[in-house]
């Protein structure tokens, strides 16, 4: 609505990056239910445009491009913990009451330690290297001026180990690119902002305008 009262174009684009929650037919359903309801978008994957490609699990290359930059400008770093070293940090982070976050094991090894564990090609993810104190604000256009401190930002993952990126820096790159103006989303989303717009400055973009809705809720 607010592309089509602004002659903003409307773009489609499939976020399909999460394998383990990915659900066969699950698009079809998607495209089919905003057809049905007459939303018509100006790019997307059945229509094409000058933004594609539309699905994001199509556009790897460019997620990792992005990530080894963030590492050779020494905002981001690999991170080489096993998932079992993972799950038994956040239990004992979670007996103590602590917020479940990264530890930061890995982010200051040094280049011969990386290369090292390169060599042996363990298996690793990339993370963003978010500030260690201090904090951020920015203006919401539904909640107007919030300020999160960075002790409730974590290091992110941004490269899984299976070569896909999160959320986090595959919207990113994608707005940009696809010169996104307006994000519009879940409430849900809000302490994350801080991470996307972090990214912005870590690559020199300007940030979009952020607006955070109240979720829906049932009964219950």
């Amino acid at each position: 609505l607010l592309a089509k009262k602004n002659n903003g174009v409307f773009i489609l684009r499939i976020e399909d990056t999460d394998r383990e929650r990915y659900v066969d037919g699950s698009v079809e359903q998607i495209i089919n239910s905003l057809k049905w309801l007459g939303i018509n978008w100006d790019e997307g994957p059945d229509c094409g445009g000058k933004s594609g490609p539309y699905f994001q699990s199509q556009r790897l290359d460019i997620y990792d491009k992005y990530a080894r930059q963030l590492i050779n400008q020494g905002d981001a770093y690999y991170c080489f913990c096993s998932a079992e070293r993972l799950d038994e940090m956040r239990a004992e982070q979670k007996n103590k009451g602590l917020p479940t976050q990264y530890d930061r094991k890995c982010r200051d090894l040094s280049v011969s330690e990386i290369n090292e564990k390169l060599a042996a090609k363990l298996p690793y993810v990339i993370r963003m290297k978010s500030p260690l104190d201090g904090s951020i604000s920015f203006y919401d256009l539904i909640r107007e001026y919030v300020t999160i401190p960075y002790d409730n930002v974590d290091d992110q993952v941004l490269l899984k180990s299976d070569g896909f990126p999160t959320y986090h820096l595959a919207n990113v790159v994608d707005d940009h690119l696809m010169e996104i103006t307006n994000v519009i989303r879940g409430e849900e989303w809000l302490m994350s902002t801080p991470k996307h717009l972090l990214l912005y400055k870590f690559f020199g973009w300007q940030p979009p305008q952020f607006a955070h809705l109240p979720l829906l809720l049932n009964d219950d």
